[in-house]
């Protein structure tokens, strides 16, 4: 990541923080329909330290909020999650799930494979793991958040009367999108938590006391095969690709971060964490649609998040389950069916003003207005129309993804579906598009380890002849100028 860069991300920060600070609260808290319920079963089941998951997390969510500079949340792996509650996983299981996720992530990573990834998989598929994480938001809020709620119980403080008007509140706000929607239901929440758990739930002061754990060989066995492998296409599409493609949509002024960047974060955060009883952790598309439904538009708001996390971890920890295992269910469910359905709306572009639908116009003079996009008919780019059969073909492909993925609950059963779905339609040119880019990768693989087996040449000739000076060859020179055109042509 350049430093100038950041550099521009802490301006943007602090400029956006400054003209719309309560918009920033309320999109930080944007998350919490994700991250509540699973963080607290998981700590009532004792598959994790919560005051450990709140401090490490914390600490992410300051990291990424000054390296990205979006609003990219820091959430649970949920596969993994799901498989620790269901059968009570120990802490050491949690965190060897969380570790063999991240180490074929990381792998990918340096690999370049992400990259591969990206350019194989089309956009109609990434679009329907998009709607389709979308759609399991707001199906997930409608079964185990709303539907067990009575219209008077199971207390007059967390029922469906209480979710009617968070919804109709939502509805408000879509005409005045400066209220603090997320800010507004989360205290209002917090306290009806307070009153339903009883003045006796307020926590005390408990310093953090980390510690750290090291897997037996059979609870890295249970959870790498029971979870961590089943989160893997998870984390991978929808954690890494899909947040890539979404933040170029929702913040297009703001440079996305790459796929490679996501994937490095993905890894260090539980590679790190783990060893201490952290949470498994990701970034996800739902979480970034989340946040910026509610007012999130930079890192200011998830710099801010993080540093209340880690105050609530070093000084109350594991004081806060019972507080936090009394929030209503009813007022989160809302606020997680607000999630899904902004994540929805991005399957809208999929025909229009989709990345891959973007070309480079044959004129030689074209205005570029800043953005990337032609500003007219001589702009250096311009959407390509489709045709009637194209579309249909497009939106076939999407809702594949969608259907598959909804059917099964798994985001890898969809992502085959979508990706047999296009290659019916287009098998010739998906073949050609992948070797061609895989064997442009492994050419410039050779390309730069054979310069740098000719710098260690001359380097050994140099220290043979002591007569450096004067004496640097053509063939020297030539290296010289391939390995500068790699890097520059890497960086474009």
């Amino acid at each position: 990541m350049a430093f100038t860069q950041i550099r521009r991300f802490h301006a943007n920060n602090v400029a956006v923080l400054r003209s719309s600070p309560l918009s920033e609260i309320s999109g930080s808290l944007g998350d919490l329909g994700t991250l509540l319920p699973l963080m607290i079963a998981l700590a009532v089941n004792n598959s994790i330290s919560l005051s450990t998951t709140l401090v490490f997390s914390g600490l992410w969510n300051i990291f990424t909020g000054v390296a990205f500079g979006i609003p990219l949340p820091v959430q649970p792996m949920k596969a993994i999650a799901a498989v620790a509650i269901a059968r009570k996983f120990t802490i050491e299981e949690t965190i060897s799930a969380g570790f063999t996720t991240s180490s074929i992530v990381l792998l990918f990573s340096i690999t370049g494979l992400l990259r591969w990834f990206t350019h194989v998989i089309p956009t109609p598929v990434v679009k329907g793991i998009q709607v389709g994480a979308g759609l399991s938001l707001v199906l997930s809020a409608g079964t185990t958040l709303l539907q067990p709620l009575g219209w008077t119980t199971p207390n007059p403080f967390d029922n469906l009367l209480w979710a009617f008007f968070a919804f109709v509140f939502l509805l408000l706000t879509q005409r005045l999108p400066r209220i603090p929607y997320a800010l507004t239901i989360f205290l209002i929440g917090l306290i009806f938590s307070i009153i339903i758990a009883g003045p006796n739930s307020l926590p005390s002061f408990r310093f953090w006391h980390p510690r750290t754990y090291l897997p037996s060989w059979t609870a890295f066995q249970s959870g790498a095969l029971n979870a961590g492998l089943g989160q893997i296409p998870l984390t991978t599409l929808n954690s890494i690709i899909a947040v890539s493609y979404l933040s170029s949509d929702l913040l297009p002024h703001l440079p996305a971060p790459s796929v490679t960047s996501i994937g490095v974060s993905v890894a260090m955060m539980n590679l790190i964490g783990g060893w201490f009883g952290a949470m498994p952790v990701c970034h996800g598309s739902g979480g970034l649609a989340a946040q910026y439904r509610f007012g999130a538009r930079s890192g200011a708001s998830i710099i801010m998040l993080g540093s209340f996390k880690i105050l609530l971890g070093l000084f109350f920890g594991e004081e806060l389950i019972s507080l936090l295992y009394s929030y209503p269910k009813g007022l989160l469910g809302i606020m997680v069916l607000a999630a899904g359905l902004e994540l929805v709306k991005v399957g809208e572009s999929l025909n229009y003003g989709a990345r891959d639908l973007w070309e480079v116009s044959d004129s030689r003079s074209g205005n570029n207005n800043g953005n990337g996009e032609g500003s007219g008919p001589n702009g250096s780019k311009q959407q390509r129309q489709l045709s009637d059969e194209e579309r249909l073909e497009r939106w076939t492909v999407m809702f594949m993804t969608v259907g598959f993925l909804l059917a099964f609950k798994n985001d890898g059963v969809g992502f085959l579906a979508g990706m047999l779905c296009h290659a019916i339609y287009h098998g010739q040119a998906v073949w050609d598009s992948a070797a061609g880019f895989g064997t442009d990768y492994l050419v410039k693989a050779w390309d730069r380890w054979a310069g740098r087996a000719d710098w260690d040449a001359q380097r050994l000739r140099r220290g043979r002849t002591g007569n450096w000076n004067g004496r640097r060859s053509s063939s020297r020179q030539a290296t010289a100028v391939e390995e500068e055109e790699g890097l520059l042509s890497e960086a474009n």
